[in-house]
């Protein structure tokens, strides 16, 4: 049997990057002393922009009413997010959170031996960093940017807690966010469980495919093995056989959906299922109360 072998987290990766509102050069001296930023990445802090109440692209914060939207600007800031950034790592406390504008970002268990294996995926329609940034307590999991953006709006974790504590509509909102991303995540459970590697890997590339907007993304094998829990030929045999039957195609370390329709179909219950859970999220945005 072939030895099973899975990606390990970096012991230093490139950290995202974190905006601030346009800080002085004491500032970034500091940010570079306390998170080891490289000098490009600190002169991106200064670029980060605020987004245009109207053109927001998140899906959670579009459903807000106006009045709350516009509140929340201020204390918003778009970034892009590059492949592979690691945007929290276990063991840190959350300084930020993270809505995502496109692309996707894994949420990913990270077990003793460095190897990680993943237990959700988030887009547009969601926001990563919630429960930790609530209780201040360092996360236990690791977030990995697996779909690059140009566009993802970052809060600090004190200006979510003050929003939170208002219990106005964006704490409703995120509060049924945070239910449908668990009841996702029981559902990943079951179907790890009980589906086999080729329903997974359909299930997984419907899901990339419904966050990128595009038919086309990069993924490796490695990534895939850590988001199944599998090895690596198994990933080439059961990548071979999706391409065999002309569902997708796979060459060096892009992916290209090419027939929807049969992926889903070679998927399991489970991607109509998280899909639909996350769809109810914003779906009765219009029943969202505003916050005086």
């Amino acid at each position: 049997m072939a030895r099973r072998t899975s990606p390990k987290l970096p012991s230093t990766s490139r950290p995202p990057r974190f905006p601030t509102n346009r800080p002085p050069p004491a500032t970034v001296r500091s940010v570079l002393a306390t998170n080891r930023t490289s000098p490009a990445t600190a002169r991106s802090l200064l670029t980060s922009s605020r987004p245009a109440p109207a053109a927001v692209r998140n899906l959670l914060l579009a459903a807000l009413p106006r009045i709350d939207r516009d509140r929340l600007v201020p204390a918003l800031d778009v970034v892009p997010l590059k492949l592979k950034d690691l945007l929290h790592k276990p063991g840190e406390r959350i300084e930020y959170v993270y809505f995502p504008g496109g692309g996707f970002c894994s949420i990913v268990t990270v077990l003793e031996d460095g190897s990680m294996v993943e237990v959700a995926t988030v887009g547009r329609e969601g926001m990563v960093g919630a429960t930790a940034a609530l209780d201040g307590n360092p996360v236990w999991s690791a977030t990995m940017v697996q779909g690059e953006t140009d566009t993802c709006y970052c809060m600090r974790a004190d200006a979510f807690r003050r929003e939170m504590d208002r219990r106005g509509a964006f704490y409703e909102l995120l509060t049924r966010y945070s239910q449908a991303l668990v009841a996702v995540i029981m559902q990943s459970t079951a179907c790890n469980a009980v589906h086999t590697v080729e329903q997974r890997l359909a299930r997984w590339l419907l899901m990339a495919y419904d966050r990128m907007g595009s038919d086309e993304f990069p993924l490796t094998q490695e990534f895939v093995a850590m988001m199944l829990g599998a090895n690596r030929p198994t990933v080439t045999v059961v990548a071979g056989t999706l391409q065999k039957a002309g569902l997708i195609t796979y060459h060096r370390g892009r992916v290209t959906i090419l027939d929807r329709e049969n992926l889903e179909a070679a998927s399991c219950e489970c991607y109509r299922a998280a899909t639909s859970l996350l769809q109810g999220v914003t779906s009765g945005r219009s029943r969202i109360p505003s916050s005086r």
